[in-house]
């Protein structure tokens, strides 16, 4: 074990797999380094390595559409081909990989006709309505026509027509759009192990469809949305809730709260230009009062209730013979995903509400209480980087007395197309404050957004509330990092406790299925259904599949977020003075009556196809 400070708060890796870790880097450090000629110019790359990665690392962009690394590398749609001497025909510049004295063309004047070619054929299928379509400025297809001046396209005559699948609450499917690269497909498949989706029929009618073409709300989709941010056009994205929020502001017998979870501040920036990573909490707040929000509150003080309420909640099955171990229920899609897949482990799941979904309930009554407003008249809009919190809102479960916890859930993307909207020049915005008194919040909290931020924060208040003790040094590195699983062994006081961290529904089926099998002695689980949490949710922007082969993203926008933790006066969610007087003066105690009527929730056991 290695010791955290003074406190008797210490955590084991699994060494298994830092061994792992360590051999394979150890093994790519040998690697036999393989020269070739790359337009001209010489590259040496490890073995094993493919030409479009080698071209890549001498600044050479040779185009891809269908490539997604690690996920989809299948050459499908032909736009990387490239020459290599002495060959017949084209290589697939993202399959093949490099050869000892190989000498690439990857712009001669036979591959840029067949990629004109191809390019065309791809365009002729493709309904070109860029002025409305939600990608505009952002479509990887969009980029080709720009690229290789598409003015005209050759090939034209039959279209495919399909219907647009909208009975999801979270997502919208437009076939009309797809290329039929089966990035979607790769990731629903490989990543989240789900398989909502597939290839259907063959030739000029297969197309990316469903069990019986039947729509994603009717399916075993759980609403993540990583399908949207594999797509490289307009033909899956998040179903827009934006006129009915806009609609509310102009509202004038209505008085809505917005509210912001933590990892939308570490991304929002991106659609302005800014850098992966910039915090732009102070300009983020600004422009949301600039759209004519009546107040605007911080989800991150949600999150400090709900980890007083998860931690209380696992103290007592901890002490008191309750079902272990408890898993965490902030991540909707991964709700619903073991309503579908597990339902007879839903006894782990922690009933807590999602942070958003505890404040709107406070909202709603302790604040409309304290400002004399009837609940009826307030409506709160959650700006969350996650598409499943639309159908998380609109869960019969997600009320108070009838009252819906939100109202609205609106996507990272969707709030910058209201402030483009809106005409704000939100890099030059000044920066200003959430509202009093919902607006304080926790470093704890803002770690809520990235995989292990849940746990850490727990643990925290839980050491606390156990030991009655101080924890001085709160960081816990055993669960931070991109590992798709991770151990540790937290000692508090007397008490061992083994936590387990998986985060993308592939990693979190290890884990269930361990659970299940009854083999896991673990006390406390969090799973996300998004790889690398809420920070690459389905709701964040979109990045380009370059960019997400050449650039961490994962670790710009969670760095940002550590950043906030560390720089935060408190640091743990318990000692949040809003968070007390709150409990002191409206709730009373955590896990009490008035607490479990307002932040407490249920599940269901969902089919997993509506036939």
């Amino acid at each position: 074990m290695t010791q955290l400070g003074t406190d008797s708060f210490c955590v084991k890796n699994d060494t298994k797999r830092d061994g792992l870790k360590m051999c394979q880097t150890f093994k790519k450090g040998l690697n036999k380094m393989i020269n070739l000629t790359i337009d001209g110019l010489n590259v040496s790359v490890p073995e094993g390595t493919t030409i479009l990665e080698a071209a890549r690392t001498a600044g050479i962009d040779i185009p891809t559409l269908c490539f997604l690394k690690d996920i989809n590398e299948a050459g499908d749609c032909r736009m990387c081909i490239v020459e290599v001497e002495g060959r017949k025909g084209f290589a697939t510049s993202c399959i093949q990989k490099v050869e000892e004295g190989m000498v690439v063309k990857t712009n001669s004047k036979d591959v840029s006709e067949a990629r004109e070619v191809v390019l065309d054929l791809i365009l002729s299928n493709h309904h070109k309505d860029c002025l409305t379509c939600v990608r505009n400025g952002n479509c990887e297809l969009q980029r080709l026509a720009q690229r290789y001046n598409k003015q005209d396209i050759l090939y034209t005559g039959e279209m495919c027509e399909h219907e647009i699948d909208c009975g999801s609450p979270s997502i919208v499917r437009d076939f009309n759009k797809c290329v039929l690269c089966r990035r979607c497909v790769a990731t629903c498949k490989k990543v989240q192990k789900i398989g909502a989706i597939d290839v259907a029929n063959r030739g000029f009618n297969s197309c990316v469809s469903t069990v019986d073409n039947l729509s994603l709300n009717d399916v075993n989709c759980t609403n993540c949305g990583q399908c949207i941010m594999s797509c490289p056009t307009g033909a899956l994205r998040e179903k827009d809730n934006t006129k009915e929020v806009w609609n509310l502001i102009k509202d004038e017998e209505k008085y809505v709260v917005v509210q912001t979870a933590p990892a939308v501040r570490a991304a929002l920036g991106e659609e302005f230009g800014l850098p992966i990573g910039t915090n732009v909490t102070g300009k983020m707040v600004t422009a949301l009062r600039r759209l004519g929000f009546d107040k605007v509150f911080d989800t991150n003080t949600g999150a400090d209730f709900t980890i007083v309420e998860e931690a209380n909640e696992l103290i007592e099955r901890l002490t008191k013979g309750g079902t272990l171990p408890m898993i965490t229920s902030c991540s909707p899609g991964w709700v619903k995903y073991i309503e579908m897949n597990y339902p007879d482990q839903l006894a782990h799941v922690s009933s807590c509400k999602s942070p958003h979904q505890m404040f709107g309930a406070l909202i709603k009554s302790y604040y409309a209480e304290k400002i004399e407003v009837a609940p009826e008249k307030i409506s709160v809009v959650s700006v969350m980087p996650c598409v499943a919190k639309k159908f998380e809102a609109n869960r019969e479960q997600m009320n108070v007395n009838g009252i819906k916890d939100v109202d609205y859930v609106i996507t990272t993307r969707e709030l910058a197309r209201m402030i483009k909207q809106a005409g704000l020049d939100f890099v030059n915005l000044d920066d200003s404050t959430f509202d009093d008194p919902m607006g304080e919040a926790t470093g704890a909290a803002a770690i809520f957004g990235t995989t292990g931020g849940v746990m850490e924060a727990a643990l925290r208040t839980a050491y606390e509330m156990i030991t009655e003790k101080s924890l001085n040094e709160v960081n816990f590195e055993a669960v931070r990092g991109e590992e798709g699983i991770k151990r540790a062994t937290v000692k508090i006081g007397d008490k061992e406790v083994k936590a387990v961290v998986a985060h993308g529904l592939g990693n979190a089926q290890i884990v269930m299925d361990e659970i299940r099998s009854g083999k896991a002695d673990y006390q406390f689980v969090e799973i996300m259904a998004c790889p690398g949490g809420c920070i690459m949710g389905g709701g964040q922007p979109i990045r380009s599949s370059k960019e997400r082969a050449t650039i961490d993203i994962r670790k710009l926008r969670a760095d940002c977020l550590y950043n906030i933790d560390e720089k935060s006066t408190i640091r743990k969610s318990h000692e949040n003075p809003v968070v007390l007087k709150i409990y002191k003066d409206y709730l009373g105690e955590a896990g009490g009556h008035k607490a479990h009527e307002l932040l407490h929730t249920s599940y269901v056991e969902r089919e997993k196809y509506n036939i």
